[in-house]
């Protein structure tokens, strides 16, 4: 990949400021900035329409921020030249492109995300976050998966875990401030939560022996059981009354509730790339695209 020379990045930037501000309706018109799809990455083009419905503060700016907790794969992680790839960090360069604006992917810690966007660090978080009635009270979602959580145990099942309730009187490792661990405490009968500051930390405890059981979205325990020491370091507990995995929730785009224009502007810029198959596609290419939603909808948390 070519670096671009600081000059044309302003001499892009500054047309593109033009562009939003006062001939936004060109047909050709596209997002200025380095952060695009690359290589065999999903693409699309820009729909001047939807570039109107942007905030101000948006366009002034020149790019949106989006929080993402890095590494967290498939839906986050590093590529061999640093660069953020998986679904969000892929489905956020869309989206921008879509809009025909640039996009900043800043890796954030998830306890951290939503304080990121009440500081005004940054505008939207595309991190796998489940939308919960609880996080509506400050976000709005744009929901763009569905899908339970699994549970991940080592090789050969050592422990027995068949079910959800085989894990009462075990310790359960998940990443803090996620739905998981509300949901194994909510179950009341002795799990013992171990709750790490990264969902890496939450793997190692079960490698280590710290921990008997992990769990975590289904599209993100499905990628870790097939890709640690190839498949033979964990396995998925497989429930044939649960084959989404336990407790099916939906995730999304969180955005603060108030921004109501970005919300809107977002939210169409989604169903504009469902309609065109290319969300499917960035699925299709992280492997999850089983979670796919059919339209862009919000707070579907509720209803999940």
């Amino acid at each position: 990949m070519k670096k671009t020379p600081m000059t044309l990045l302003a001499a892009a930037s500054a047309a593109v400021a033009l562009m939003l501000t006062g001939c936004a309706g060109a047909a050709d018109a596209k997002p200025a900035g380095p952060n695009l799809p690359v290589g065999d990455e999903v693409s699309t083009t820009v729909d001047p329409a939807l570039t109107k419905l942007l905030p101000e503060d948006i366009v002034k700016k020149g790019k949106i921020d989006i929080a993402v907790d890095i590494p967290f794969p498939p839906m986050a992680m590093y590529d061999e030249a640093n660069r953020e790839i998986g679904f969000d960090p892929e489905l956020g360069r869309l989206l921008g492109q879509k809009l025909g604006i640039d996009v900043s992917i800043n890796k954030q810690a998830f306890d951290s995300v939503i304080p990121s966007l009440q500081a005004g660090k940054n505008d939207i978080i595309m991190s796998g976050m489940n939308d919960t009635p609880e996080r509506q009270e400050t976000l709005s979602f744009v929901n763009y998966s569905k899908g339970g959580f699994a549970v991940a145990v080592k090789k050969g099942n050592p422990d027995g875990v068949k079910t959800q309730t085989d894990l009462c009187g075990l310790t359960v490792s998940v990443q803090k401030a996620t739905v998981q661990g509300d949901l194994l405490r909510a179950m009341d009968c002795g799990v013992n939560v171990m709750e790490l500051p990264s969902d890496l930390d939450a793997q190692t405890a079960l490698r280590a022996g710290k921990s008997q059981a992990y769990v975590a979205d289904a599209v993100v325990a499905e990628y870790v059981v097939a890709t640690t020491d190839d498949g033979k370091a964990f396995e998925i507990v497989r429930d044939p009354k649960n084959p989404a995995g336990f407790n099916p929730v939906y995730s999304g785009i969180g955005i603060l509730k108030e921004d109501e224009a970005l919300i809107e502007a977002v939210r169409q810029a989604l169903q504009a790339l469902i309609d065109e198959g290319s969300y499917q596609k960035v699925l299709d290419r992280n492997n999850i695209g089983a979670y796919a939603v059919e339209s862009a909808m919000i707070n579907q948390g509720t209803a999940a």
